[in-house]
C-alpha cells in the first residue's frame, strides 16, 4: 500500500523541521546551505505542493542527509534512535579515530548504528572495522561511477554481472 501524496509531503515537511531543530538551523541557514530560495523552503515546510526531485536533492544535501531520510516515517526515526542508543561504542570510535568519519552524514552514522556485532551492539573495534568497510565500499562505488563514464564501462559491467551472479547464486 502506498502513502498518499499529501501524506508524503507532510512527512517531508516534518522531517525537514526535525532536522532543522536537531541542528539548530534557521530558514536562512537552510537556504544558504541548499541554495534554495526562502519561498521554495516555505512551500516545502507547508507541504503545500509536490516539491521537484531536484529541490529535494538540494535540500537533503544542504541538511547533510540522503534524500531518503526526508521520506523517513516516525517508525524509521525511532529505529535509528534506538540503534544509536544501543551502540554507544560509535561515539568512542569517533573520538579515537575521527579521520575515519570525515565527511560522514547523519545517514552514514545511522547505517553504522544499525549494524550489530557478534552478541549484540558493536564494540569500538567492530565500529572501526565497519566504518573502514563502509568507506572502502563508498570509494569503490565512486571509482566504479568514474569507470562507467569511460570506454571501460562494458568491461566493468561484465565483471559486476559475473560477481553479482556468483554472490546471489543459491547453493544446490
Amino acid at each position: 500500500m502506498s502513502v498518499p501524496a499529501a501524506s508524503r509531503w507532510s512527512i517531508i515537511a516534518h522531517n525537514v523541521r526535525r532536522l532543522m531543530a536537531r541542528d539548530g538551523l534557521t530558514y536562512e541557514d537552510v537556504c544558504e546551505a541548499s541554495g534554495l530560495d526562502a519561498r521554495t523552503l516555505r512551500g516545502v515546510l507547508r507541504a503545500a505542493k509536490r516539491p521537484h526531485a531536484k529541490t529535494l536533492q538540494r535540500l537533503a544535501e544542504g541538511l547533510g542527509v540522503t534524500p531518503d531520510e526526508l521520506f523517513a516515517g516516525d517508525a524509521s526515526i525511532a529505529r535509528a534512535e534506538f540503534d544509536a542508543a544501543t551502540n554507544p561504542a560509535i561515539e568512542e570510535a569517533v573520538e579515537s579515530a575521527p579521520e575515519l568519519f570525515d565527511g560522514w552524514t547523519p545517514s552514514d552514522f545511522g547505517e553504522l548504528a544499525s549494524r550489530v556485532g557478534a552478541g549484540g551492539a558493536l564494540t569500538p573495534h567492530g565500529v572501526r572495522l565497519a566504518a573502514e568497510l563502509m568507506n572502502a565500499n563508498r570509494q569503490a562505488l565512486t571509482r566504479a561511477q568514474v569507470v562507467l563514464e569511460t570506454g571501460q564501462a562494458d568491461a566493468l559491467r561484465t565483471v559486476i554481472d559475473a560477481l553479482y551472479d556468483r554472490a546471489t547464486a543459491r547453493e544446490q
